[in-house]
């Protein structure tokens, strides 16, 4: 693709999203911009080992994927987002990355290769990363597949990197909507994401130094306004609705 013609669609694909309220259609258009360059597969995550995945006309915008169904279901099986090395070098890298840069470092593990071999059997022979940090250790990556061994030009990559950068933007401004549709406080959103991570009303108000009184009085307001009749349903509604994020993977 000509440049004048790669900037043109990067100036319609950042327009239209402009115009979208839903996550689902911003990865519908970004799979779309995507596959201009030859990049029929992408994904959006972390892909937490025991986090539920977004499909194609699924309802949930925390993690998002198109991959092969077969890859889709093995990834997810094996836990390979434990030992994957794309997502151990997102988390340290700033800026997009080749993963063929990944392959040939020589801090990889062996069963980081693994990975990658097993993804090129299943098509996605290479492709980039884009790292995408946010406030604290929040983490979220976009890769990028091919199902060839030809490298992306540093052009096309710049590019595609813009366009994960608008989507991360766009979906984390959905998300914090969700949240104030029901009305959560952010003394709320802490109680019902700790829950989510299996801590007890106790526990919780021991590390938000509260009573585990305050600690309920709160979690029985998420309940109500997320129409839950117990706080293990409210955690996983609030999940579901991108409200808080599923537990990461320490690596």
């Amino acid at each position: 693709m000509k440049l004048p013609q790669i900037e043109l669609e990067l100036g319609l694909f950042l327009d239209m999203t402009d115009d979208i309220a839903q996550s689902e259609q911003l990865f519908e258009l970004l799979s779309a911009f995507a596959l201009k360059f030859d990049c029929p597969w992408i994904a959006y995550g972390p892909l937490a080992s025991k986090q539920r995945v977004f499909e194609p006309n699924g309802q949930d915008s925390v993690v998002m994927w198109n991959y092969p169904a077969e890859w889709q279901e093995r990834y997810s099986r094996k836990g390979y987002a434990k030992i994957d090395p794309l997502i151990k070098k997102g988390r340290k890298e700033a800026g997009a990355f080749r993963w063929s840069e990944v392959y040939t470092d020589k801090s990889i593990t062996e069963d980081g290769r693994r990975v990658l071999d097993e993804a090129a059997t299943f098509g996605l022979r290479s492709g980039v990363t884009v790292p995408l940090h946010g406030p604290g250790y929040s983490f979220r990556f976009m890769n990028f597949a091919q199902s060839s061994d030809c490298e992306l030009q540093n052009r096309a990559i710049t590019y595609l990197q813009m366009a994960a950068l608008r989507f991360h933007l766009m979906v984390t401004k959905l998300d914090t909507t969700t949240a104030s549709e029901y009305n959560l406080s952010e003394r709320e959103i802490e109680c019902i994401d700790l829950v989510s991570k299996g801590k007890s009303s106790w526990e919780i108000g021991v590390m938000l130094e509260v009573s585990q009184y305050t600690v309920d009085f709160h979690l029985k307001n998420v309940m109500r306004k997320l129409d839950s009749t117990s706080r293990t349903l409210a955690a996983v509604k609030a999940l579901k609705l991108g409200i808080i994020e599923p537990p990461q993977v320490r690596s």
